[in-house]
């Protein structure tokens, strides 16, 4: 059971994803305002919020930049817009998953259950990993350290203010220095997604870019093999 913030306006949508996920067995409680959804976030721990971008005091992409304000929680967004554009606006923004409308609610749950399981969520606002795991060491590659315990990382000292998918993206590359990983086995490992679209990876890709300060046509420690994948290693 996870514990799900609706954030819809439509009285009669609202109403059948509320029926839909409780009778999926999550906890839901629900606003139609881009505040009053602020406000529960600031004062309650939800595993995901489900945003939709048609809200009537904010508009849901401003809503989102305020709730990364705030809070790390994943974010699902529910939009009518399907231009690329707009979608990669809102991964950059830091939502986690998106949903065009319509969707069924079969859609939504499934959607649902991916980023709980890629967030380790699903226990009230507590984060879980695997009972059994070790702690891991700080992983170094070249000036970059990764600290999975913490879920913190520095690049030559300086900390890095990272996404928990750009974190979660490091990590994975860092483990795994000077390999090429293809973009399906990050989608699968990191989004844990088997099948999707190699446009996410890019995406979260650019961003850490930026974090590392470097881009794809000066690349530091992010090669990119283009229809192969991309490699993390120490500058030479």
């Amino acid at each position: 059971m996870a514990s799900v913030l609706l954030v819809e306006d439509d009285h009669f949508v609202r109403a059948a994803l509320i029926r839909h996920l409780t009778d999926a067995s999550h906890s839901v409680r629900s606003v139609g305002t881009a505040l009053e959804a602020l406000r529960e976030i600031s004062q309650l721990p939800f595993d995901v919020v489900i945003l939709d971008l048609g809200l009537p005091d904010l508009d849901g992409g401003k809503a989102l930049k305020m709730l990364r304000g705030i809070a790390d929680v994943p974010v699902i967004i529910a939009t009518a817009r399907d231009d690329e554009a707009g979608i990669v606006r809102l991964l950059n923004d830091g939502a986690d998953d998106y949903l065009t409308k319509p969707f069924s609610a079969e859609h939504l749950t499934a959607r649902i259950a991916a980023v709980l399981r890629r967030s380790g969520a699903g226990t009230g606002g507590r984060r879980r990993g695997p009972a059994a795991a070790p702690i891991p060491e700080v992983i170094s590659v070249g000036g970059i350290s990764v600290d999975p315990t913490r879920r913190a990382a520095t690049l030559d000292g300086t900390e890095l203010d990272l996404t928990r998918r750009e974190f979660d993206l490091l990590a994975y590359l860092a483990e795994r220095p000077g390999r090429v990983v293809p973009r399906k086995e990050l989608l699968a490992r990191v989004w844990n997604q088997p099948y999707g679209a190699d446009k996410t990876v890019d995406v979260h890709l650019s961003w850490l870019r930026r974090k590392l300060g470097e881009s794809a046509a000066s690349p530091r420690y992010l090669h990119t093999y283009r229809g192969v994948g991309v490699k993390l290693e120490p500058p030479r």
